[in-house]
């Protein structure tokens, strides 16, 4: 019997993205459920009773929930495309970058907007992001994953895509090509790959008002 994979997401997740490209990456059919943030289907909430949101797996009736536990749930159950190193050092050293990006570097550009662009939180945000530089720098590889995207790659896709639409809707403008060039030229090559470009969202600029009320409204400081 052939897999059934559904993937419970909504229009323009950031996170949910990481997922449908590890799929794509690694050729497996699934089918999409859109979820209204507004009014969510009994399913999801049965399938993520913790947290309550996109993205979530469900493969053959199983669910699996948050983006990074289900790309290396593809990894392992799928063959093919190989998303994460197969060395247990290696692949340790790219959990742990992974998930610096994902819990501390996009925390802390959410609250730039959060804090409608305040000094401290760009502070912040910039010293992370540097670190992130500094790795790219001494590696100087195409990718996090060398020649080819890895878990770090797809973590970091918030950064190359969705990074810049917040900074033009908002006008609040803090990663530059000159103060983060190896970062800004991964992001170039990121967005070039063709099956991201298969995957991305269309581009859309939201409300300046609307955007910032609800980043100030998630990770605004209370």
């Amino acid at each position: 019997m052939a897999d059934e994979l559904k993937l419970y997401t909504t229009p323009g997740s950031t996170f949910a993205f990481r997922v449908e490209l590890a799929l794509i990456l690694k050729g497996i059919n699934y089918k999409i459920v859109e979820e209204n943030t507004k009014n969510k289907s009994a399913d999801l909430l049965k399938y993520n009773p913790v947290h309550k949101q996109v993205p979530v797996l469900v493969h053959n009736g199983n669910p699996i929930s948050e983006s990074l536990v289900i790309v290396e749930y593809i990894d392992d159950v799928w063959k093919g495309y190989p998303i994460l190193p197969q060395d247990p050092y290696e692949k340790s050293v790219v959990r742990f970058w992974a998930r610096f990006i994902d819990s501390t570097c996009i925390p802390a550009i959410f609250k730039v907007f959060g804090s409608n662009g305040a000094e401290q939180a760009i502070a912040k945000a910039c010293e992370q992001l540097q670190v992130v530089e500094n790795k790219l720098a001494v590696e100087g590889n195409k990718f996090f994953g060398g020649d080819n995207i890895n878990l770090i790659d797809i973590a970091a896709s918030f950064i190359a895509y969705w990074l810049g639409t917040l900074e033009e809707a908002t006008e609040i403008k803090f990663v530059t090509k000159d103060k983060f060039p190896r970062i800004t030229e991964w992001a170039d090559n990121f967005l070039k790959v063709e099956v991201v470009k298969d995957v991305l969202p269309p581009r859309v600029i939201p409300p300046k008002a609307q955007v910032l009320a609800f980043f100030k409204q998630k990770f605004g400081d209370s």
